[in-house]
């Protein structure tokens, strides 16, 4: 690993005089020889991957279980009669998060972001803005570089996948993720950066993996809702200038802390939570698997 804490990034940063996203690219270069164009052309392959994915959700296509696949459709038309809650922005943004939990269900392409559980946290906030605001692509890919090195981070001192340390590591990191990089876009700073990303990991920090059946279907792609919401709120707030009193890297091992002594039933196991209700149990003996 290039980086195994926030504080190691920040350090970096202020040697060599780079921004955060640039330093996450210089590592990128140097542990897998290649050029700073090749390591720029790369990012910007998955960048365009999100926005492709999102064009290509459709709404009458079931997943196999039969369990989701429209929501993202309905979402999307319950934005577009303009009554929403919550408007306009974050109504898409809410949509979609569901279209890609959606797509990832249904066996359509996606960009694990950090995981394919987790995949609609990032495009959700991300596209979204970009297609509502003139940014310009090179912006967004260099927020994407913002958004890896957290992850790096994240899952050298911690852990990204769900059977490791629940949800919290995959929805969570993937928050946390998308809030550095949203707030990145937006102008924050190194330190802004690093309190989004301690605000939104807190914010879910003990959220269990329970996928109904073990497939990533129920709860999973409607929480992806919830980490893009989450991540839109905690970035906000570290540009109203409002800090995390506990430092984002202590805030991973907490995480860590945390995932560690998460019940097994708990980490993807398909056993507890949600799976372990008497709904949750008939539908995983339903014909359909």
């Amino acid at each position: 690993m290039s980086f195994q804490s926030m504080e190691e990034v920040r350090s970096y940063c202020k040697v060599k005089e780079v921004e955060f996203w640039e330093a996450i690219m210089l590592a990128d270069m140097k542990e897998r020889g290649v050029t700073r164009e090749a390591s720029f052309k790369e990012m910007t392959s998955m960048w365009e991957s999100m926005k492709e994915n999102l064009v290509a959700y459709e709404p009458n296509l079931m997943s196999r279980s039969g369990l989701v696949g429209p929501e993202g459709g309905q979402m999307e038309t319950y934005v577009n009669n303009g009554d929403t809650l919550c408007g306009d922005f974050v109504g898409k943004v809410m949509t979609n998060a569901l279209k890609m939990g959606c797509n990832n269900a249904c066996m359509k392409r996606i960009v694990a972001a950090p995981t394919a559980g987790a995949c609609g946290v990032m495009p959700a906030v991300l596209v979204t803005y970009f297609q509502e605001n003139e940014v310009d692509d090179d912006k967004m890919v260099k927020a994407m570089y913002v958004a890896a090195g957290v992850g790096e981070v994240i899952a050298y001192r911690a852990f990204l996948a769900g059977a490791l340390g629940g949800c919290q590591a995959e929805i969570g990191s993937a928050a946390a993720m998308t809030a550095a990089a949203i707030t990145y876009i937006r102008g924050g700073d190194i330190s802004q950066i690093e309190n989004a990303c301690a605000i939104s990991l807190k914010n879910l920090m003990g959220l269990v993996c329970d996928p109904v059946g073990g497939l990533v279907e129920v709860p999973c792609v409607k929480r992806n809702v919830i980490g893009a919401l989450n991540a839109l709120s905690a970035a906000d707030m570290s540009l109203a200038g409002i800090i995390s009193q506990i430092p984002v890297d202590q805030v991973i091992d907490a995480m860590r802390e945390v995932g560690d002594k998460m019940d097994i039933s708990l980490k993807e196991t398909g056993t507890g939570g949600v799976a372990g209700t008497d709904k949750g149990k008939e539908i995983s003996k339903a014909p359909t698997y």
